[in-house]
């Protein structure tokens, strides 16, 4: 499986883990990732509850102690040259549906995938790192609104599942667990599924996926059994 080797892609499971502030666990690996005192932030992700601004003065205030200013792209009226003239991009998690629908509706798809095509760093967490596989077949989200499309940016060439959880064995729930969802996914569909665990992250740089974090995470691909992945290179 080939990745364009400008890609760089930090594909963060979630923004926050229990015990933890937004973005504080993954904070430091994010701003060395960026490398850029300037941050275009996308936050379509979420529906009424938090207005964009809101979110991203979320975001401004988790990555202020560094010097990094955040701008959310809601705020330009173009919103195309926003992104050509972006010096790193953030996607945060809310919906999937909804992100992506928005970012359709917007026509804003193309010019993502060129300027992150040029080496613009990006980082997703939860519904933006949805959007570095191949469809959202695999996001937990439930449909509120209806995308033109599934596809996604096709940044990676198999499916993320963000949030994993293993089964849990003292549980009286007896609904399908989320291997079984993506076993059911995977009788229509061909491409891999890694789930990723709350903690846990895709590095991407040079054509190279490294998971990094301290926990496994979980491959799956058709007719065949689930595996765990160790930190480290991710060969398929």
């Amino acid at each position: 499986m080939s990745i364009n080797p400008n890609y760089n892609l930090l594909v963060v499971s979630t923004s926050t883990i229990y015990g933890s502030e937004f973005l504080a666990y993954i904070k430091e690996e994010f701003v060395n990732f960026i490398a850029t005192d300037e941050l275009l932030f996308v936050p379509y992700a979420r529906p009424s509850g938090i207005s964009f601004d809101a979110y991203t003065a979320k975001v401004q205030d988790a990555l202020g102690d560094r010097n990094i200013k955040v701008t959310g792209l809601h705020e330009y009226q173009n919103k195309k040259k926003a992104i050509q003239e972006a010096k790193a991009i953030f996607i945060g998690g809310g919906n999937t549906f909804l992100l992506l629908k928005t970012l359709y509706d917007l026509d804003l798809m193309h010019q993502m995938r060129v300027q992150v095509g040029k080496g613009v760093p990006y980082v997703g967490t939860s519904a933006g790192s949805n959007l570095t596989g191949l469809t959202i077949g695999t996001t937990n989200d439930m449909p509120i609104v209806y995308p033109s499309s599934f596809e996604t940016f096709g940044f990676l060439p198999f499916n993320i599942n963000p949030h994993y959880l293993d089964p849990d064995l003292h549980s009286t729930h007896k609904g399908e667990t989320r291997e079984t969802r993506i076993q059911e996914f995977h009788q229509f569909n061909a491409q891999p599924v890694i789930g990723l665990r709350e903690g846990s992250w895709l590095k991407v740089s040079q054509g190279a996926v490294k998971l990094e974090g301290t926990l496994t995470a979980r491959l799956f691909k058709p007719d065949r059994e689930a595996t765990e992945l160790d930190p480290g290179l991710i060969n398929f």
